[in-house]
């Protein structure tokens, strides 16, 4: 059953003062950075940066991010510790809305920046806006309210300020409860073509009356998509695409040419988008069907198109008009989306193969991390009776649907067992890892770029070796978020510390440490750590004196540079940073050396583990094989045997699978045969055991 409003409120409510408490943090900034996450995950904002600043001539600010579009996204709260759930006016709206706008002015058109400390958040916040200038095209306006939005007001209408066009977004609680309780955790994005454009979309069916899903072919004129690109950024590219395009430049060469030279050939030189809705509505015209709108459009390929497209017509001033994109529409029931929009997305992407920058969440590595996080046991922590687990949400929402038809005694028992501050997501781990080898600077580039980045590499990696991915390498994936987020504390509790920089602290810190023991042909004790489920004094006190020493280096970013955050992203960043280590390795104390251990212990670790991991996959594929009965197998033999697509060694083992009971397959066929059934998977054949 649904929660209703005022009990999401409490739930939320109680997690947020949980939060903060674990952290270490004010429950402004935990607040702030709860909505701000989930509408990263989800695609409404490309990343997000705390800055808090109010000023008693009515400017105010809370956080901001600027993108590679051009546009500025600028945050404002609207939160007060409120014990009951209460009603937010428009007048408030207005008033909030007003106080951000005129920061943004105030930075644009007044030099704010002179007035500012420089050492604080909000001076390179001022300084950039007004740095920038011009190339601000569009600015972004966000009220992130505890209180409920009375009456049916969702937005305010678009305007101009300081001569930059401005939209405006709300989200309430009550939003945020629809956001938090949608399938998928994602608000459907629904265009009308008639009311946003002025005109239907001419299309053919495609399905010839098939029952099990619908599909269009449609010719979308490419102003259309560009606007449309242009109004919903990245929400409208499914998060397998956004993660790929976030790993590359935006335009294509290519395509630019071709706009650019040749825009009549468009047509015929492109190979067109495919992508997804939940449901459609057409109409029959004198000129044939037509497309008036859909419901959950989400483009599965053709990311490079449709941001080329934009980026072409912005950039270059290149006409769009008489230029046409082919489109493949599919209409697939919500139910079914989680698993067929993947396989759609990964098959359509052939061209440009998006597994290896993007990495699905039912890619082996993430049903391997979850199935880990289901079955080992974490040692129980000092002082706690219990052992408990650390639950890797695979697919958004995964640990909030554990619970959703619990009894309370069972979601209690649950909650025990699954604390909520050991839950973590792809991007979480993805953060964990990568300050580790050398690349924080991706880190502060904001969830999805860095979870791009480490899915390029990891792909990789199991292409090469999935056996290096095992019990060994999960329990030191939370022995490093255990690490990363007792930094976090650390860092907030540190007498420097004034309320800014903290991520790119807590990830600098942690590089430096990793390249400071790399160049000792050390390492940390990950595995104490683990045992633990907490750092050692001595580790703590290690980073206590590499933050402080990270933290005087990135708050004096070179001439030229004002802002500390976008310093943080560059590679010049770490390069000064790793000059450092010679610096550390003076003050860090003897205590911390000594608690490190060689490299060689942990490669041997790394080798026994991966043997252990080799010995789990073999039996794991003769389990799979075996659930099989030989007529089965033998029917497969004969379906793939039509087709063409077995060599000869694969059909000699799938003649001795044909005989289980009375012959068994060894460990090294069985291995073959698994790879055998995804091949035939692929061709459409599918085997029932």
């Amino acid at each position: 059953m649904e929660p209703t409003i005022q009990e999401f409120f409490h739930d939320f409510r109680q997690e947020l003062m949980a939060g903060a408490e674990a952290n270490k943090s004010f429950q402004l900034s935990e607040f702030v950075e709860a909505v701000a996450n989930e509408l990263t995950d989800t695609g409404f904002i490309e990343g997000f940066e705390f800055c808090h600043f109010r000023a008693q001539r009515g400017l105010r600010v809370d956080g901001y991010w600027f993108n590679d579009e051009g546009s500025l996204d600028l945050f404002i709260a609207d939160f007060d510790c409120r014990e009951e759930l209460l009603s937010l006016t428009k007048t408030e709206v207005d008033s909030a809305f007003k106080r951000v706008s005129n920061f943004f002015e105030a930075s644009k058109e007044k030099n704010l920046y002179l007035d500012l400390e420089d050492t604080a958040p909000e001076y390179g916040l001022a300084r950039q806006i007004k740095e920038r200038g011009r190339l601000i095209r569009k600015v972004n306006f966000y009220l992130l309210s505890e209180r409920a939005l009375s009456g049916r007001l969702q937005a305010l209408e678009d305007n101009e300020i300081a001569e930059v066009p401005a939209s405006y977004h709300i989200w309430d609680i009550s939003r945020l409860q629809r956001q938090y309780s949608s399938r998928g955790h994602k608000e459907a994005l629904d265009i009308n073509f008639p009311d946003d454009f002025g005109t239907n979309i001419s299309c053919l069916p495609a399905h010839l009356g098939s029952e099990t899903y619908q599909s269009y072919l449609i010719v979308i004129p490419a102003t259309v998509l560009s606007s449309l690109y242009e109004k919903y950024g990245a929400r409208l590219l499914e998060q397998n695409v956004r993660c790929f395009l976030q790993a590359r430049g935006n335009v294509n060469k290519g395509i630019r040419n071709t706009i650019l030279n040749e825009p009549q050939m468009f047509f015929a030189y492109n190979n067109g988008i495919t992508a997804t809705a939940q449901e459609v509505e057409t109409r029959k015209t004198e000129a044939g069907l037509e497309l008036v709108s859909i419901k959950d459009l989400q483009i599965v390929n053709g990311g490079q198109t449709t941001a080329s497209l934009f980026h072409t017509n912005r950039k270059d001033k290149a006409s769009l008009e008489g230029i046409f994109v082919q489109m493949k529409l599919s209409v697939i029931d919500s139910d079914e989306s989680e698993s067929v929009v993947p396989r759609i997305s990964e098959y359509a992407n052939t061209q440009n193969k998006v597994n290896a920058a993007d990495f699905f969440s039912n890619h082996p590595f993430h049903i391997r991390m979850e199935e880990f996080s289901r079955r080992i046991w974490a040692p129980a922590q000092q002082g706690a009776q219990r052992e408990t687990k650390w639950f890797y949400e695979r697919a958004r929402g995964q640990y909030a649907d554990a619970q959703s038809k619990f009894t309370p005694g069972e979601k209690k028992k649950f909650q025990a067992e699954h604390p909520k501050p050991q839950m973590f997501a792809k991007t979480d781990l993805a953060k964990f890892e990568n300050v580790w080898d050398e690349n924080p600077r991706y880190v502060n580039l904001g969830a999805q770029k860095n979870f791009a980045q480490y899915a390029k590499r990891i792909g990789k990696e199991w292409e090469k070796t999935a056996e290096g991915f095992n019990e060994l390498y999960f329990k030191r994936v939370v022995s490093r978020a255990i690490l990363f987020r007792k930094t976090e504390k650390l860092v907030s509790a540190q007498p420097w510390y004034n309320g800014g920089y903290r991520a790119n602290v807590v990830a600098y810190t942690l590089a430096l440490l990793g390249l400071y023991c790399s160049q000792k042909d050390k390492a940390l004790n990950f595995m104490k750590i683990w045992d633990l489920q907490s750092i050692s004094y001595e580790v703590e006190i290690a980073i206590e004196i590499t933050a402080k020493l990270v933290h005087d280096d990135i708050t004096a970013p070179p001439d030229g540079i004002s802002n500390v955050t976008e310093w943080c992203k560059k590679e010049g960043c770490w390069l000064r940073i790793k000059e450092k280590v010679i610096e550390l390795d003076k003050i860090l104390p003897d205590a911390f050396k000594v608690s490190l251990v060689d490299k060689d212990l942990i490669l041997e670790e790394k080798k026994s583990a991966k043997k252990v991991q080799k010995i789990d996959d073999g039996i794991e594929a003769q389990r799979k094989v075996m659930e099989i009965t030989g007529p089965k197998w033998r029917s497969l033999l004969e379906q793939c045997d039509q087709r063409g697509v077995l060599t000869p060694k694969e059909a000699g083992i799938l003649q001795i699978a044909a005989q289980i009971p009375r012959k068994i397959p060894s460990e090294k066929q069985c291995a073959v045969l698994v790879e055998v059934l995804e091949k035939a998977e692929q061709e459409g054949i599918v085997v029932n055991s």
